[in-house]
């Protein structure tokens, strides 16, 4: 099987998975990504261990996974979790203690380049964690639902998704310009651009179809995607050029890892969540 077809197939039975999930509930859609959250931090703890590089793996998993479960029954207002000004900011104030927990577990490890240790041992859960965790805000009970389907999430994924899609297919047809050989040679100005004028005309779409959703958050939601996408799929290259690797994992053919195909969802969901948590929608 080629690699664009192994792509294709793989790339659309994740849509349907995460679309189902989506529609049948949101619980459901949180397990999934629990499930993606612990895959990826595996996976990137595993490409950064090396003689120079000891990070705290068990803890920055666990850790990840405190950050995510509290995050989800704080966003689904779950009973154990009791509603207060306080426990409202708990997703954002988690990361402190774990932290320093981190700092005081290196103590005892005994290990080279501590410093580096610790700090990749953070980046791990708060790169891939904190937005995974964010997510969970858009598929809340309380959010703006439309057919079931929770309007900001769904648009998000569609956007994200349709803007990878535009953007490779039609670079690989038609790229002749590099966007940033540096980093990312394969990428190219040609396939960005047709991406984002993709994307943009589906916001159009939607737009007309979801009116329960004002007209600009369609196109500031398609603008964060494209804007902070691809500098989170140029991130992620950054990282795999500087271990001199091709692909974050093996996981899902045709893309790679799991960090390959959520690339642009890390770096643009936090943006994506602060827009409308002080536009008061979430």
């Amino acid at each position: 099987m080629s690699n664009f077809w192994a792509r294709t197939i793989t790339g659309l039975s994740m849509v349907f998975i995460l679309l189902a999930a989506i529609w049948f509930s949101g619980w459901v859609f949180a397990a999934i990504f629990l499930l993606i959250l612990i895959l990826g931090l595996i996976e990137f703890y595993g490409l950064i261990t090396s003689a120079a590089c000891s990070p705290q793996k068990s803890y920055g998993i666990t850790a990840g996974v405190i950050l995510y479960v509290c995050s989800t029954l704080v966003f689904f207002h779950s009973p154990l979790i009791p509603r207060s000004p306080v426990t409202s900011l708990l997703p954002f104030l988690l990361p402190i203690p774990l932290f320093f927990i981190s700092l005081i577990l290196e103590i005892y490890r005994n290990k080279n380049n501590p410093l580096t240790n610790v700090a990749t041992t953070t980046f791990g859960y708060l790169y891939i964690a904190l937005p995974f965790s964010l997510l969970n805000a858009f598929s809340a009970p309380d959010s703006l639902h439309f057919y079931r389907l929770p309007v900001i999430l769904t648009g998000y994924f569609a956007f994200t998704w349709i803007y990878d899609t535009g953007a490779y297919l039609y670079g690989k047809q038609f790229g002749k310009h590099q966007f940033f050989k540096r980093i990312s040679p394969k990428k190219t100005w040609e396939g960005t651009i047709a991406g984002a004028i993709i994307t943009y005309a589906f916001a159009t779409g939607f737009s007309l179809w979801i009116t329960a959703l004002p007209v600009v958050d369609w196109f500031v939601l398609a603008s964060l995607v494209v804007l902070f996408g691809t500098h989170g799929d140029l991130f992620e290259s950054l990282i795999k050029r500087s271990l001199n690797i091709k692909d974050s994992g093996k996981i899902l053919p045709g893309h790679g890892g799991i960090l390959d195909r959520f690339d642009t969802v890390l770096l643009s969901t936090p943006f994506v969540f602060l827009y409308f948590f002080f536009r008061n929608i979430l």
